[in-house]
Parts: C-alpha cells; structure tokens; sequence
C-alpha cells in the first residue's frame, strides 16, 4: 500500500517536474578542468575540456546609447501611459530621482511594482523618424547560452532589429528583424524560429510574432536561442552530445552563438494603428524594463573560472594555456600548436592541453649552441633561439655571416665555426664560401684577398701599376716608384715621362734639340691601351 502510495506520488513528482521545467537548468557538463587519478605510476593529472558556469551577463556589460540624448527628461517632459494613450500626464524628469529613467535601469532587478525602466524622449519631432541604438558591450567573447529577452514598458516597436558583433563593435551584423508588417519593413517573408531546421538554423529571419504594436500584455520580445539548440539536442534539449558534436565541427554554428556586442536598433515605435496620430505624439516612445542575456565567457574549453576585474571579463586558463581567451599555449609550453579544447568524447571532452616546449625538457636540438627552442605557430615547427658560438639556423646548424664551417669539427664543437677574415680593402664583402675563400675585388686574389694579381700593386687595395721594370718602363731616364708612378728627369713630364715640359709651356723651338722620343710616344700608346678600362689612380 505505502510502496504504491510512494510511486503514485513519484510518478506525480516527474510529470510536474517535466511540465515546469521544458529544458535543464544548466545545460551541459565541462565543469571540471583536470582531476587527479590513480595509475600504475601512481597519482596523475587527468585533464578535461572544461567551460565556465552559464550566468547573468548583464552585470558585466557596458551600454551606450545613440543619440547620446535620446533618454528623456532633459529637458522634462510628459508622456501618455500605456494603458490609456490619452492620458498624458506622467512626467519624465532627469533631474527628479523619481521621475527618471536612466538606461542602467533596464538591468536593475526586477520585482518592485511599478517597474522601473529605461526610456526614451517622445516622437515630438515626428515625422522625422524617432530611431535608437542600444549598444551592449562587454570588451570580451562570450557564448550565448540562454534566449536573449527584452521586457518593453512601452508597446513593443513595430521595427526593429537585434545586431550582434564578432569583433568588438568594428562591424555588425543581423541576428533577427522584427516588425508588424516584415515585407513592408524589410521586404523580407515573416518566419518564426518554428519554420526554421537543422540546415537552416544560421538563417537570418524577420518575425512578426512580437512586434503586435501597443498592447497593455505583450511586453516580451524574444531571441530564440534554445530554440536553435533543440534542432540539434531534442526538444528538451535532453540529447546534449548531438548539440556538441555540431559545435565542436561547425564553426558557423559556433560562432553563431558567440558575440562581443549586441546591437538592439529601435526603428520605429509603436504606433498601433494605420497613421500617426500628430495630436497625440506624447503616446509614441520607446521604454525597456528589463534586458536578459545569458551566457558564459568564452574560454576555449580550457578554463571554468571567468573573473570580472577592473571592470573586464578574463578567463582564468588552465592545460597550460594563457590570454583573455585562453587563446594561446604558455611561454614555455609551445611544444605543439595551440588548440581549443573539444566536447568529444561526450561526457569529457578533450581538453588538448599545450605540452612544454623542446627546451622546458632538455631535448633542444640544438648541437649544444642553445638551450632555448621555440614553436612558430605559422611554420607549425619548433626552432632553435639565441644560438651560441657564431652559428644560426634552426637548430645552429649554420654558421653566421662572416663565418665559415671548419671540416675537422663536429657540429657540436664550440669551434665549429671559423671567422672569414676577408681583407675589408681586397674583398667585396665580410663573407667567404663553404671552404673559406673571400670574394675578391678587381685586381685581388688569395684566400682572403690580400694579394694582387700581376700588373697590380698594393696601396689601399690592389690598384693597376702605372709603371713596372717589365711592360711600363719610364722614359727618357725616368725611374719607376712603388709602381704607382715615374719619377721624371727635370726636362720631362706625363706618365712615363714621354713629354718634355717646354711643351706644355709651348716655348720648345725647332733649334731646341728637344723632342718627344718615338719610344715615348709608343709607351704611351702601350699605356693608354693597358688602362683603357682602369678606374681613377689616388696618388
């Protein structure tokens, strides 16, 4: 008897309990980041996807209002009740704590009668339209968890339009249009979330379902987010695996429900018939009592704690990882790239932890020139930092310009590599080959190009000799120095002292006994020819 008694009311208890609560409370598991277990090695760290707990967002958001004006009561000003639009005699006034309706006033709690609320200034400068834009910032990415839902204490607009952005407020987005007539408005086709499926879900849709114009009962408009998740987790959401395999492999679908703003655009209020009535403009203006927006920091499934400081939202990470997101591996544990955590495998995940880098475990390959590696992410491979003993690359395997490899050393000896020492006067540049040979300028030669090649001397480099004992005698007794130049009898001038100098004064007569030798003259000519291409001498 007392057995039965016990089932009927069990019985009871669920049917009830399935009636007043359509989906979970808290949907999903990930509550837990790592949890320490017992193996054969003894105690070690188990590690999960994890996630922090859905909550109330609005107690970390910023709102901005566009006009900057639009509020009412500044100056004060009086404006029809809902329920009878012909009384006129409710005041707004900034100035009057009772008589003000600040927009922090739609995330103050509710509970009180009468509501408080946000509003707007009348349409008293109809017919230029009365428009707004409500801006919901919160400086970090969260996931949308929950329906967002927005209590008007005015009639509900017939047009408006939620945004959503990805990117800070930078650009925007569409989420839903709403209005009371969506082809006229929008020239869109009305739909409800209803006629929406699997495929279709990222579909941007305008509904007429909560735009009815200015009624005293329909206060509520709706984003449908739980209604989305029903395509994917059942009805009442009881089939959470088949939603997480769908977010964890589509990122569209992700980031559908992933915002760091919203955007509410008040178009137009509610009018409530056909025409405006210009008599009564006092009726028209938009006023919120309450906006609701559930959701959960965006961790990346590597964190379950998201702290509000300073007034910004951070994730307190875990697996190594680091960043307002937990969108990036630790200095120090680069070892592979950084990856989101996954709901896969149901119930736990994995939670694709950053494992330390090469150097963190003394296996930096490095042939003992460094002891610090790094991952590049865009390279997706690990390289060697700060390589000793002048050598470079990857893994120092290299040796740096100006230096080249020495053949009887190990590429793990200190003395692997060995300087060029190019004569900075005779080679082109610091570097040398593979076998340490500079390259050489014009007229230079030997290893490390500080020789010159015949017909060249030495004098700040190799230059071309302008006289030799073998090719560019000096003239007329002159005597060749350094090879740079003839030194010439007083009576004689010009490279190889083939010209008298009374030529140049034009004072030699033909009785002189003075005159060019032919042999001169032909050294010249030998000269000119062996310099043709040579650049200035520096004397």
């Amino acid at each position: 008897m007392y057995l039965s008694r016990f089932l009927s009311i069990h019985a009871l208890w669920v049917t009830v309990s399935s009636v007043m609560q359509p989906y979970p409370l808290v949907w999903g598991h990930y509550d837990v980041c790592k949890t320490q277990i017992y193996t054969e090695e003894g105690k070690v760290w188990d590690y999960m996807a994890c996630q922090p707990e859905s909550t109330d967002m609005t107690k970390y958001l910023k709102v901005k209002l566009d006009p900057p004006d639009i509020t009412c009561g500044d100056p004060p000003e009086t404006f029809c009740a809902m329920g009878n639009p012909y009384m006129c005699n409710n005041e707004c006034d900034a100035s009057t704590p009772e008589l003000a309706h600040p927009p922090e006033l739609m995330f103050d709690f509710e509970g009180r009668h009468p509501s408080t609320f946000w509003q707007s200034a009348t349409w008293k400068e109809y017919p230029k339209p009365l428009q707004v834009n409500i801006t919901l910032s919160w400086s970090k990415t969260i996931e949308l968890t929950d329906n967002i839902v927005i209590t008007f204490e005015s009639g509900r607009p017939d047009q408006m339009i939620l945004e959503k952005s990805l990117d800070y407020g930078r650009t925007w987005q569409p989420y839903q249009y709403y209005a009371t007539d969506c082809l006229d408005a929008f020239h869109m086709d009305p739909k409800s979330v209803k006629d929406l499926s699997q495929h279709t879900v990222l579909e941007i849709i305008c509904t007429e379902e909560y735009s009815t114009g200015y009624t005293t009962n329909s206060k509520i408009i709706h984003f449908e987010i739980k209604d989305r998740f029903a395509f994917f987790a059942g009805p009442r959401l009881r089939n959470m695996a088949s939603l997480y395999g769908q977010l964890d492999t589509t990122k569209k679908l992700r980031d559908f429900f992933t915002v760091t703003d919203l955007r509410i655009r008040l178009l137009r209020p509610a009018v409530g018939e056909i025409f405006v009535d210009e008599l009564h403009l006092a009726r028209y203006f938009y006023a919120i009592s309450d906006i609701k927006v559930r959701g959960r920091c965006k961790c990346n499934l590597h964190a379950t704690v998201c702290v509000y400081d300073n007034s910004k939202l951070t994730c307190e990470c875990e697996h190594n990882t680091t960043g307002p997101d937990c969108g990036k591996c630790k200095k120090n544990y680069q070892g592979r790239p950084w990856s989101p955590g996954s709901y896969l495998p149901i119930p736990k995940g994995t939670a694709n932890t950053c494992i330390p880098s090469i150097s963190s475990i003394g296996n930096c390959e490095c042939f003992g020139h460094s002891n610090r590696c790094s991952y590049i992410d865009l390279l997706n491979t690990v390289i060697c930092v700060s390589c000793k003993h002048n050598t470079r690359g990857q893994h120092c395997e290299l040796c740096r310009l100006g230096y080249f490899r020495n053949a009887s050393a190990q590429l793990d000896d200190e003395n692997v590599c060995i300087e060029c020492y190019c004569n900075p006067l005779g080679s082109i540049h610091d570097r040398c080959n593979g076998s340490g040979f500079c390259e050489c300028k014009t007229g230079t030669t030997g290893p490390k190009c500080d020789e010159c090649l015949p017909g060249n001397s030495w004098h700040y480099g190799c230059q071309p000799n302008v006289c030799d004992n073998e090719l560019l005698h000096c003239q007329n007794g002159g005597t060749c120095h350094n090879n740079v130049r003839c030194l010439c009898p007083a009576a004689y001038t010009g490279i190889l002292c083939e010209k008298l100098r009374c030529e140049e004064a034009g004072s030699c007569g033909s009785g002189s006994g003075q005159g060019a030798s032919p042999h001169g003259s032909r050294a010249l000519l030998l000269l000119t020819t062996l310099l043709g291409t040579a650049s200035p001498l520096v004397f």
